[in-house]
C-alpha cells in the first residue's frame, strides 16, 4: 500500500502487538525499537540496560570455499544518530549492517527490504500481528510474528544461519534510566536474578525469560519468549542463555564471535552472572543457488499487572486471563496462526483493492495501529479503556475522555464489542444520579475516583454513540440497559444554570469542551453535538415507546436547529456568540474544570466570530449514523466551503503559532480557527486556535465528502499524510496531546463517507454509494466487500454474518426484500436495486 525508501524510512516505527497487549516497533531500516510490552508507554526504550544493546537479528553465510560473512539484518543508521556525547547514539551502532534498506507497509504488515553488494544474500524482514475486525480476542494476542526471508544471490550453494538476540529486561519498563557506558555490570533495582532457559515443546524451540526477584505485583513482572518452529530434522537450532561477563561490552563480543564463527551458538555458563542476561536463538540451514528460504521467529510476552490510571491499583490485563505466560502464548497461537494470518491478509487486501484513494486507505489503516499502542488497554474483565494518547513514559490524559473519543471511528466500525464496552463504562460508571457524566472515568470503578466535571461535547457525543452502537449491533438489550442513562444524561442539559437551562434547544450556558476550556454562549461545535443528541434520543425514545420524551426531543431539535441557522450563521460559516455570566454562582456545579477563563464576565479563550475547523463535527456523526441534516443543508455546505477557504493554509512558513506545532515550513494543513476579519479575533484567542490537529482535519474533510467536495477533502488528507512521510514524522503515529493520539482515528470515517456506507442491524438496512466500484465495508461485527455496477450490486461477507431486509443506493434507489435474508461468512449475494 505504501513504499518508503532513502531518507523516508528514518522516522518509521510500526507498532507490532495486539489490542491491549503493548507492542514493540520495527523501524524502517529493520531496527527493533520502542519496546512497550510492560503496561506503560516506553518510547525510546530498547529493552536493554545498556541502551546500545537493543534487540537485533543477524545473518551468517558461508560459501563452499569457506568465505564467511556476518551482518545484522538492518539497514544504515539515520544520519542524525551519528553523533552523541560518546559517539553515535544509535542502538547497535557498532554492528555491521546491510548497505541499503526500504520499507513497504500495509498495516499490520510491514516488510523491510535489505540489500548489500558485499553480501551473497539479500534479505527481507516480514512482520505482523493478527488484526481481524470483529474479533478483538484474535486481534489482542501478545505476539510479534517475525520472518526473515533470505535469498541466495549466487550460483552456488550457501550455508546460512539466522539468529535473534535480546536482553532479559524483565523488571525494566522503560521508566528506569538506561546507561550508555559498558565498563561495569549494572544491577538496576528489580532486575537482578533474571534467568533464561532453553525450551523445546510441541514443535517449538526457544529462549524462555523469567525473573525470580522482580516483585510479582510490579507492572514490569512477567515473562518473555523468543521461539522458532521446528520444521524439519535437517536445520540446526542453537542457542545461548547467557554470555561472558568479562571485559567491556563483553556479552556483545562473545555473542558476535560465537555466531560469526560457524552460525551455531554453543551454550555456556559462567560463574559471574549478568543481572539481565542476554539470550540468543539461531536457525542454521542450507540454501541452494538462487534459492529463497524464510526463517520464522516469534516474540511473545505476558505481563499481567496493568495498573490503574494513577499506578496505585492493579486492574490486570484481559490477555493474561487467556495465557499463563509467554510460552503459553505461542503454544496456543501457533496452531491457529495460518488462519489468523489469512483472515488478516484478507482484510487488508479488501481495503487495498477497494476504490478509495491511496491516501484515504493509508490514513484509515495506518492510524488504526493506535488501537494496538499503549494508548489503549483492556482490564482483566475485558473492559476497554483508553488514554487520549501516550507520552514517552506515561499515558496522556486518562479516563476514556469522552470529548476526544467522540472523534474516532475505528473502534465502532472495526471492533464493535470494544465500542459498546466504552459506552457501558460511561453509563454504568461515569454517570452520576444528577445526570452529569464525568468526562474522565476513574479506575477502579468508583464514583470517588471520577472527577465531577462534564464536557458538553463529550456528554452529547456519548448519547449519539449509544445510538450508533445500537444501530450497528442491533442489540436491543444494549439499548434497554443504557436508555435510562441516556435520558438522564440528556436531561442534565436542562438543569438550572446549566447548558440549556431555558430548554430551548440551544446551549447557551458554560460548556467545557475538547479545547480544554469553557465556551460561554451558543456556538456550532457544541450546538451540533446537542442537535445530534436530541435527534438520536428521539429515535431511541420512539423505539422504546417513550412517546412523551420523543416529543420533547423532537420539539427541542426543531427549535434549536432553526435558531442556530437564524442566529449564528453569518452567511459563510457558523460562529460563536459570546454570552458572559456575571459570577461563578451563575454556573451549575460540575461545568467548569479550571483551565478556562479567569474572568467569566469577560471570558478568555472564546471563538467569537472565528471559523472553527470542526464546527460541524456533530453533523459528521449524524451523517455517519444515518440521522441526516441537523441544520440547513445549504448553510452546512457553505460552512465547509468556508473552512477550506479560510482555515486551509498552503504553507506554515509565515504563520504565527503560540502553541504546539504539528505543521511547519512549507507543509499544508487546516488550522483550528481562522478569522476572515482579523480585527474580530479575541485578544486572548481560543486555547489551541493556532494549531493544526490531524483529527479535526479529517473531520472537516469527511464533512466535505458528504457534501460532494471531493477534491478539497482529498487534498486535506493528502496534505496530512505528506506530513507523516517517514522522514519528518512517523506514518504510524499522528500526535496531538501525546503519541498515537485517539482523535486521529477520525481518519476511518473517510472510508465510511466515500462509500456512503450505513448499516442498521435494527432495521436490517444496508446503504452504499451508487458510484461503480469495489468498497470494503464493516460494521464492527462483520465485514466484506460490495461491488457496485449501475443498479446491480454484489455483497460478500468475509467475516461474521449480515442480515439484510432493505438495500439503498445513494442515488435514491431502494430494494425492499419480501423476506429478510442472511449472508453468511464466505458467501455473497447479488441484487438489482430498481
Amino acid at each position: 500500500m505504501k513504499h518508503y525508501e532513502g531518507k523516508f524510512i528514518e522516522r518509521i516505527a510500526m507498532p507490532v502487538g495486539g489490542i491491549g497487549t503493548g507492542n514493540i516497533s520495527i523501524g524502517g531500516n529493520g531496527q527493533w525499537k520502542d519496546v512497550e510490552i510492560m503496561n506503560k508507554p516506553a518510547m525510546g526504550f530498547y529493552g536493554a540496560v545498556v541502551a546500545k544493546q537493543a534487540p537485533y537479528f543477524v545473518v551468517f553465510t558461508q560459501s563452499a570455499s569457506g568465505e564467511k560473512k556476518t551482518k545484522t539484518l538492518m539497514g544504515p543508521i539515520p544520519s542524525d544518530e551519528y553523533i552523541g556525547s560518546e559517539g553515535s547514539r544509535a542502538p547497535n551502532h557498532g554492528l555491521p549492517r546491510f548497505s541499503t534498506a526500504s520499507f513497504d507497509a500495509a498495516y499490520p504488515f510491514g516488510i523491510v527490504h535489505l540489500e548489500d553488494n558485499t553480501m551473497p544474500v539479500s534479505a527481507k524482514a516480514k512482520v505482523f500481528n493478527p488484526f481481524i475486525p470483529g474479533d478483538a480476542n484474535a486481534s489482542g494476542i501478545p505476539i510479534a510474528v517475525i520472518r526473515y526471508e533470505i535469498k541466495n544471490k549466487t550460483d552456488k550453494a550457501l550455508t546460512v544461519s539466522v539468529a535473534g538476540s535480546l536482553d532479559n529486561f524483565i523488571g525494566m519498563d522503560g521508566s528506569v534510566a538506561v546507561i550508555s557506558s559498558w565498563n561495569s555490570i549494572v544491577t538496576p533495582k528489580g532486575t537482578k536474578n533474571n534467568r533464561n532457559t532453553f525450551r523445546q515443546t510441541n514443535g517449538l524451540a526457544g529462549i524462555y525469560m523469567t525473573s525470580d526477584s522482580v516483585d510479582k505485583n510490579s507492572r514490569a513482572w512477567g515473562t518473555i519468549a523468543l521461539s522458532t518452529p521446528k520444521i524439519n530434522s535437517v536445520d540446526v537450532i542453537s542457542y545461548r542463555t547467557e554470555f561472558n561477563t568479562k571485559g567491556w561490552n563483553a556479552n556483545f563480543t562473545d555473542l558476535w564471535d560465537d555466531f560469526s564463527d560457524d552460525g551455531i551458538f554453543k551454550d555456556t555458563t559462567f560463574p559471574l552472572k549478568w543481572p539481565d542476561p542476554r539470550g540468543a536463538l539461531a536457525v542454521k540451514f542450507q540454501l541452494k543457488a538462487g534459492e529463497t528460504r524464510t526463517v520464522q521467529f516469534f516474540l511473545t510476552w505476558s505481563f499481567p499487572n496493568r495498573m490503574s490510571w494513577d499506578d496505585k491499583v492493579i486492574v490486570g490485563n484481559y490477555y493474561s486471563t487467556k495465557y499463563s505466560d509467554a510460552w503459553d502464548v505461542i503454544e496456543k497461537t501457533l496452531p491457529s496462526l495460518p488462519v489468523l494470518e489469512a483472515k488478516t491478509l484478507d482484510f487488508v487486501n479488501l481495503i487495498a483493492n477497494s476504490n478509495y484513494t491511496r491516501e484515504v486507505k493509508e490514513a484509515a489503516l495506518f492510524n488504526s495501529s493506535t488501537l494496538r499502542s499503549q494508548t489503549t488497554f483492556r482490564d482483566r474483565e475485558g473492559n476497554f479503556f483508553g488514554w487520549e494518547g501516550a507520552f514517552a513514559n506515561t499515558g496522556s490524559c486518562h479516563g476514556n475522555c469522552t470529548h476526544v473519543w467522540n472523534y474516532e471511528f475505528a473502534s465502532p466500525f472495526l471492533f464493535g464489542s470494544l465500542a459498546t464496552s466504552m459506552r457501558q463504562t460511561e453509563y454504568k460508571h461515569a454517570l452520576y444520579s444528577s445526570g452529569l457524566m464525568s468526562f474522565r472515568v476513574g479506575l477502579p470503578f468508583d464514583e470517588k475516583n471520577n472527577n465531577y466535571v462534564a464536557a458538553a461535547d463529550g456528554q452529547m457525543g456519548s448519547i449519539m454513540r449509544v445510538y450508533r452502537e445500537w444501530q450497528l449491533s442491533g442489540n436491543d438489550d444494549f439499548l434497554k440497559d443504557l436508555y435510562p442513562g441516556v435520558k438522564k444524561a440528556l436531561s442534565f442539559a436542562w438543569i438550572e444554570k446549566g447548558w440549556d437551562a431555558n430548554k430551548d434547544g440551544v446551549m447557551e450556558g458554560c460548556q467545557h469542551n475538547t479545547m480544554d476550556i469553557e465556551y460561554y454562549g451558543p456556538n456550532p461545535e457544541i450546538g451540533f453535538w446537542y442537535l445530534g443528541a436530541l435527534k438520536a434520543t428521539a429515535r431511541m425514545a420512539h423505539y422504546m415507546n417513550d412517546t412523551e420524551f420523543e416529543q420533547t426531543c423532537t420539539d427541542l431539535f426543531t427549535r434549536g436547529s432553526k435558531w442556530i441557522d437564524a442566529n449564528i450563521f453569518n452567511g459563510e460559516f457558523y460562529y460563536q456568540q459570546i454570552w458572559p455570566v456575571k459570577t461563578r454562582n451563575d454556573v451549575a456545579k460540575g461545568l467548569t474544570l479550571g483551565m478556562g477563563a479567569s474572568d467569566i464576565s469577560n471570558p478568555e479563550f472564546q471563538i467569537g466570530e472565528g471559523c472553527l475547523v470542526d464546527q460541524l463535527v456533530g453533523q459528521n456523526m449524524a451523517f455517519i449514523c444515518g440521522l441526516g441534516y441537523l441544520a440547513d443543508s445549504n448553510h452546512i455546505k457553505k460552512a465547509l466551503a468556508s473552512i477550506w477557504k479560510y482555515n486551509h493554509r498552503k504553507s506554515f512558513g509565515d504563520y504565527f503559532n503560540n502553541m504546539r506545532s504539528y505543521a511547519l515550513g512549507d507543509e499544508a494543513g487546516l488550522v483550528v480557527t481562522a478569522y476572515p476579519d482579523p480585527s474580530k479575533r479575541p485578544a486572548v484567542p481560543l486555547s489551541y486556535g493556532f494549531e493544526a490537529w490531524t483529527g479535526v482535519e479529517y473531520t472537516a474533510a469527511v464533512g466535505m465528502m458528504y457534501m460532494g467536495m471531493h477534491n478539497e477533502a482529498g487534498q486535506i488528507i493528502k496534505n496530512i499524510r505528506s506530513r507523516y512521510d517517514g522522514f519528518k514524522r512517523n506514518p504510524f503515529n499522528e500526535e496531538e496531546c501525546g503519541n498515537h493520539y485517539v482523535r486521529a482515528m477520525a481518519s476511518w470515517s473517510a472510508i465510511i463517507a466515500l462509500s456512503k456506507f450505513n448499516y442498521s442491524a435494527v432495521d436490517k438496512a444496508f446503504s452504499i454509494t451508487a458510484k461503480p466500484g469495489n468498497y470494503f465495508w464493516s460494521n464492527g461485527y462483520s465485514w466484506g466487500n460490495v461491488n457496485v455496477n449501475g443498479n446491480k450490486l454484489a455483497i460478500s461477507v468475509h467475516h461474521g454474518r449480515l442480515d439484510i431486509k432493505t438495500i439503498r443506493l445513494s442515488n435514491g434507489r431502494q430494494l425492499n426484500l419480501k423476506q429478510p435474508m442472511t449472508i453468511e461468512e464466505g458467501k455473497s449475494s447479488a441484487f438489482v436495486v430498481q
